[in-house]
């Protein structure tokens, strides 16, 4: 079964930092990219981060300088390091894949981890 499992997450105080891991399972998966979303109560979905198969990173200039994204190919795992969080970072977080398989490429998503940070 093809799926996207996150973890991390939680309720931090504004300075503070949070890890969050999304690991990509499933037999004849090739992945494109991995990468990270974040909604906000009110608002639209935007991008946070981004890391390709050939380790181009894109980031949302709002995070810069504070959060990175790493991944573990061995063991198709994607990382977001959050670090100096402020209050306006608070929101549900997305894992996004874009991976191949069943001849196909599928735009996935995990279910969401909730990033709360206190003032």
């Amino acid at each position: 079964q093809v799926q996207l499992v996150e973890s991390g997450g939680g309720l931090v105080q504004a300075g503070g930092s949070l890890r969050l891991s999304c690991a990509s399972s499933g037999r004849s998966v090739a992945i494109n990219h991995m990468g990270w979303s974040r909604q906000a109560p009110g608002k639209q979905r935007e991008l946070v981060a981004r890391i390709t198969s050939a380790d181009t990173i894109t980031y949302a200039d709002s995070v810069k300088g504070r959060f990175t994204i790493s991944r573990d190919n061995a063991k198709n795992t994607v990382y977001l390091q959050m670090n100096s969080l402020k209050p306006e970072d608070t929101g549900v977080y997305y894992c996004n894949a874009y991976r191949y398989y069943s001849s196909e490429w599928h735009d996935d998503w995990g279910q969401g981890t909730q990033v709360t940070v206190s003032s």
